[in-house]
């Protein structure tokens, strides 16, 4: 049941989470700003497999002996255990132990960490299908002494992959998806120096960067909601496209469009164009390639990591959490501010081009505060037209296969029809 919901990237990502917590800690920084720096340069994580073995190893402070027996190496937290006080993504007390149980059968974790001055050290070995022989509480795990490492930090050794497992680790296919997953979702901390290494190579943070210009500014908001701060910052990172139609769409291109949502400091969505972060809900369109260019970010953060809207596997929101609806309000003004501007744009784009093409980058650090997104004002061209009504009738099965093509299996028949009007006349009549 513990590893039934998670896939491997899961478990690779709540290894990471455990370090990113340690560097975030032990340097006494706050991943509540966001800013481009080497506060983190101290800290590394290197992360290397194959088709036999995996292995994770920092040096972000390690884990102390009373936290392994309080929390580290239990199930769920110790009621009598003091709350953390740091900016953690760690709230189940699940995450380390369900990660290691997937991935494979033969466990070595080891920590070195600092002690009166000193080193100390302790191993943790698991032999999972042995572990799982046990029926009862307290499912305890055997700790033994050993030799401190160079640094504060934590080690794991993982042999005995599952078939799964070997087969995608094998794969260097599956080191390069990794690779581009942890660039996203760690672009914070890796903004602020902390480096992560895949298989020997680097991990490089993507970056957001803002355009900005006399006609264009983008939203940023700071503020606090039940032991909460959030910011959100929002607007254009890109010109929309002249053609919303499918030749537009570059593949070899990774579209940073869309709303990323990070708790403290780490990425639980990514340029996500779903109803989760609005889209569709309420007077907000649904996502529609005619809206690419367009980025937001709302960033979570707490030392009550619990109070954070993010699901257990953290790889998505709590929509029911008070706090991310709320939230959904203020992201759902540039949203929609945005999606006009783009519905004005297909009837002025001489004009939207040339105002588009007089901005300037700005890095995502660097976005000045402002409670609201400018966006230009367009001349709209506005001509009294003949309007045609079409019906017609097909196959049920044939719409719904066309709304499936399209996205979207709920839309309604005459959205369908419409969006295959548009695709038809982008393809045939706009290019002309």
């Amino acid at each position: 049941m513990l590893t039934r919901d998670i896939t491997l990237d899961d478990c690779i990502l709540d290894l990471i989470d455990n370090s990113v917590d340690g560097a975030w800690a032990h340097s006494g920084e706050d991943p509540a700003i966001i800013e481009k720096s080497d506060t983190l340069s101290d800290y590394q994580i290197d992360i290397k497999f194959d088709g036999s073995s995996f292995s994770i190893s920092d040096n972000c402070g390690g884990i102390t002996l009373d936290n392994a027996t309080s929390y580290a190496f239990t199930f769920g937290r110790d009621p009598d255990a003091p709350e953390a006080d740091n900016y953690s993504v760690g709230v189940y007390g699940i995450g380390m132990k369900r990660a290691v149980f997937k991935i494979g059968n033969d466990v070595r974790i080891q920590s070195t960490y600092s002690d009166n001055g000193g080193t100390d050290s302790f191993a943790v070995p698991i032999n999972v299908k042995d572990w799982m022989q046990e029926s009862k509480p307290p499912w305890d795990f055997d700790l033994e002494q050993a030799t401190p490492a160079q640094e504060p930090g934590v080690r794991i050794d993982i042999t005995g992959l599952s078939r799964e497992t070997s087969t995608r680790f094998a794969s260097p296919a599956y080191t390069t998806a990794l690779r581009r997953v942890l660039a996203r979702d760690y672009m914070l901390p890796l903004m602020r120096g902390l480096r992560i290494s895949v298989n020997g190579e680097p991990v490089h943070g993507w970056t957001l960067d803002f355009r900005e210009g006399d006609d264009f500014k983008p939203l940023r908001d700071k503020y606090a909601d039940n032991g909460v701060d959030i910011e959100v910052i929002a607007g254009m990172v890109t010109a929309p496209p002249v053609d919303s139609g499918p030749d537009d769409n570059d593949p070899s291109k990774h579209d940073t469009s869309g709303w990323y949502v990070f708790c403290n400091g780490r990425a639980v969505l990514a340029g996500d164009t779903s109803r989760v972060t609005g889209w569709g809900e309420g007077d907000v369109p649904k996502w529609h390639r005619q809206y690419s260019g367009f980025a937001g970010l709302v960033l979570f953060s707490s030392k009550e990591s619990i109070k954070l809207p993010m699901t257990t596997t953290k790889r998505s929101v709590d929509e029911g959490s008070a706090i991310y609806r709320r939230a959904l309000q203020k992201m759902a003004v540039p949203t929609k501010a945005w999606t006009s501007y783009t519905n004005t744009r297909r009837n002025a784009l001489e004009e939207a081009g040339a105002k588009e093409e007089m901005t300037r980058s700005v890095p995502l650090a660097a976005v000045p505060l402002s409670k609201m997104i400018a966006l230009p004002k367009l001349k709209r061209i506005s001509a009294r037209q003949e309007i045609a009504n079409v019906n017609y009738a097909v196959a049920v099965k044939s719409i719904r296969s066309l709304a499936a093509a399209f996205g979207d299996v709920t839309m309604t028949y005459r959205d369908t029809g419409l969006r295959a009007f548009d695709y038809a006349y982008d393809d045939l009549v706009a290019h002309d």
